[in-house]
């Protein structure tokens, strides 16, 4: 390995079960994470749970809970979601663990002893939905409630001693920073939101609460509790062992090359986060991309609103990898995306059971009745390289994951299907038994096709594609991203394993 590459999922926050949102933060996450490793790099993948703050004390409170029994309940939901939506994460980090208690304390005290944080009394709109303080002009009134315009969130008016961080000293530093670093902030609208942001004027951000006790105590005044998002937001740094900094985790894997969030806590991430780095002499990370909602109807899901879409459902009947690979190609990595039955059956039928399965089924069927399941002789045409290369760009497919084009990316792949079917097709092999030369090179080259597509593929459907990859004897570990240069992998004489049917189409 000779590259390490670190990105993590927002840490969620537990106050109820997942839902599609959690899922499809951490699948893209997963997406990247997967195909960094299979192209050489040591990865580092983070998830987790934010504990802390106001709304996990109040909805213990509805249960009869303390907080910390009622988060250990509610965060273990999170971690088995990680297992069951086969997540590749090195680490699955909770606010609640000592080790991060120690990350925020020590951040604390060094943005004390810069002199950037300070006492003195708050008083303003707080959203206990959000975990967010809003300025006047962010607030809306709705029958008689204010709320949050931004999210639609209750707010409530808070008055209270607090300490400051001075986030108002980092407003030009923050723009400097965004004008050095063109592409800190994805997509360009996310960037162009958070510059006009900062430009509009920052004020000091009330960065404790004492009018509630869960959370990590200040250590120079354990009265309050540090807000939550700067306790939160630590854990990028707490699951690297900071503070110490010179251990090989830190000296490896910090700055952070990506932060998968979704854009209602991009403020937190695009302008909080780099502020109270800066301000602790710590580097920022690289890129903070801000994606889209998933929505059911044109609504965002929320407990509150009823509309949660429950990914185990959806997994328990359609399969894991039919979800992963909707919601990566169907969804346009930036906005907003619906999901619906509908619509995933229609792609599970034309995309999956009609391209990707057909053409395994269709080859290998046929390298089974006439190649006595071994990969054949070959001796190629400029037909067969042609389609062969049109696969082996690998500086074109890494830079649409490093400028997280999914879109592209997965447009690559099954237009390299539908070539291949087709290759496949206008060849005939069926048609050729008098020229068995010609016919097991045509064989040969679409088995190599095959491979090389489900290599693409192993990122979006690990599952699926380690079951196709296993026909050749290629086993999980053996999964290498710069192997699809090679037009002649396979060896020949070498057996082809059975293929049961990768995916039924829906009969509707």
């Amino acid at each position: 390995m000779n590259k390490s590459y670190y990105i993590t999922t927002p840490i969620y926050y537990p106050s109820a079960k997942p839902h599609m949102g959690h899922a499809y933060s951490s699948i893209i996450a997963d997406f990247f994470a997967r195909f960094k490793r299979i192209d050489g790099h040591n990865v580092y993948f983070l998830t987790g749970t934010d504990e802390h703050g106001l709304k996990i004390q109040r909805a213990a409170e509805k249960q009869s809970k303390d907080p910390k029994s009622f988060c250990d309940e509610i965060s273990k939901t999170f971690e088995n979601l990680t297992k069951t939506l086969n997540l590749s994460n090195t680490d699955f980090i909770r606010t609640t663990e000592s080790r991060h208690k120690k990350s925020v304390q020590n951040l604390w005290n060094i943005l004390e002893k810069n002199k950037q944080i300070y006492p003195s009394k708050y008083s303003g709109w707080y959203s206990v939905s959000d975990e967010a303080f809003y300025n006047e002009d962010e607030i809306d009134e709705q029958n008689g409630t204010k709320v949050a315009k931004i999210s639609g969130s209750v707010v409530e008016w808070v008055e209270e001693e607090s300490f400051f961080f001075k986030l108002s000293e980092w407003e030009k530093p923050l723009l400097d920073f965004y004008d050095k670093n063109k592409s800190f902030i994805l997509p360009e609208s996310r960037r162009n939101e958070v510059i006009s942001f900062v430009k509009s004027g920052l004020k000091d951000l009330s960065v404790s609460r004492k009018t509630f006790s869960w959370g990590i105590k200040v250590p120079s005044d354990e009265k309050h509790v540090v807000y939550v998002w700067l306790d939160a937001l630590t854990n990028y740094l707490s699951s690297l062992k900071y503070p110490d900094t010179n251990n090989d985790l830190f000296k490896s894997f910090w700055p952070a090359d990506l932060h998968i969030i979704g854009k209602d806590i991009l403020r937190f991430h695009a302008i909080y986060w780099p502020a109270f780095l800066l301000a602790a002499n710590i580097d920022p990370p690289k890129r903070v991309y801000g994606h889209g909602w998933i929505l059911s109807g044109d609504e965002k899901m929320s407990k509150s609103k009823g509309n949660i879409l429950d990914p185990l459902e959806i997994i328990s009947i359609y399969g894991l990898d039919s979800l992963r690979y909707y919601l990566l190609k169907e969804v346009s990595f930036g906005n907003d995306g619906n999901i619906s039955e509908e619509k995933l059956e229609n792609c599970i039928n034309s995309d999956l059971a009609n391209n990707y399965g057909n053409l395994c089924q269709r080859v290998l069927s046929f390298a089974d009745k006439n190649c006595s399941s071994n990969v054949p002789k070959h001796e190629f045409n400029n037909d067969d390289l042609s389609i062969l290369n049109s696969i082996t760009d690998l500086d074109k497919i890494r830079s649409y994951i490093d400028n997280q084009d999914i879109n592209q990316y997965m447009s690559f792949i099954v237009d390299r299907l539908f070539a291949s079917n087709k290759y496949f097709n206008d060849q005939e092999p069926w048609n050729k038994k008098d020229d068995n030369l010609r016919v097991s090179t045509i064989v040969y080259t679409s088995i190599e096709l095959i491979r090389k597509i489900t290599i693409l593929l192993y990122p979006v459907m690990p599952q699926t594609s380690i079951k196709v990859l296993n026909i050749f004897n290629f086993s999980e570990t053996k999964i290498d991203f710069s192997s699809i240069k090679n037009n002649e992998l396979l060896r020949e004489g070498s057996k082809i394993n059975k293929l049961n049917i990768l995916f039924k189409k829906i009969e509707k």
